[in-house]
C-alpha cells in the first residue's frame, strides 16, 4: 500500500493531473471515501491531466460520464467517470454499460466502487482517500491489485514526492 498525503485542495488536484500522465487504456481506478472525501477533486485533476475540455462534475444523478481525453502524445483516451453511489442492485450496472466500459479503450474513473466490489476487474488501483488532520488535508490509500497497477504505484510515488 502507498500512502500520499495531500495538503490542500490544490495538491489533490495536481496529483490528479500528474498520475493523468502515466495511465494507459484499460486502467481502472476505484476511489472510495466518504462524501466530500475529494473524489471528485481528484477525478477533476485526472481529466485535466487527459486534456479533456469539459468540465468533470461528479456524475451522481447520471451514473457515469463519458469525456474525450487526450495523452500527452495526442493519442486518444476517453474517461469513463462512475458514481455508484445511487445504484441500489447489481442489475443496474448492466443497464448502464458497465461491463461494455470496463472492457473499452480508455480510463476508467469509479467512484463508490465499494458498493458492488465483486462486479469491479479482477486488477485494478484502489484509492481510498480519508480527511487528514487539517481541514484541507486529505490521505490517499492506494493499494494496488495487479501487476500493472503495482508498476504503476511505484510511478506514483515518485510523483506524490514531487508535487505532495
Amino acid at each position: 500500500m502507498l500512502v500520499i498525503k495531500t495538503h490542500s485542495p490544490d495538491e489533490t488536484y495536481a496529483f490528479g493531473k500528474n498520475m493523468a500522465k502515466l495511465l494507459k487504456s484499460g486502467d481502472v481506478l476505484c476511489l472510495a471515501g466518504d462524501l466530500g472525501a475529494g473524489k471528485t477533486l481528484l477525478s477533476q485533476g485526472i481529466a485535466a491531466g487527459l486534456t479533456v475540455s469539459a468540465h468533470v462534475t461528479s456524475p451522481t444523478f447520471t451514473v457515469l460520464n463519458v469525456y474525450e481525453g487526450i495523452t500527452g502524445s495526442g493519442q486518444e483516451l476517453p474517461v469513463y467517470h462512475f458514481d455508484l453511489y445511487r445504484l441500489q442492485h447489481p442489475a443496474e450496472l448492466a443497464d448502464i454499460g458497465f461491463d461494455y466500459y470496463l472492457g473499452a479503450h480508455g480510463i476508467a474513473i469509479i467512484e463508490w466502487p465499494d458498493k458492488f466490489p465483486e462486479f469491479l476487474p479482477a486488477e485494478r488501483l484502489w484509492l481510498t482517500i480519508k480527511a487528514g488532520d487539517g481541514p484541507s488535508e486529505r490521505i490517499l490509500c492506494l493499494t494496488a491489485v495487479g501487476t500493472r497497477y503495482v508498476e504503476l504505484c511505484e510511478e506514483l510515488k515518485q510523483i506524490a514526492d514531487s508535487c505532495c
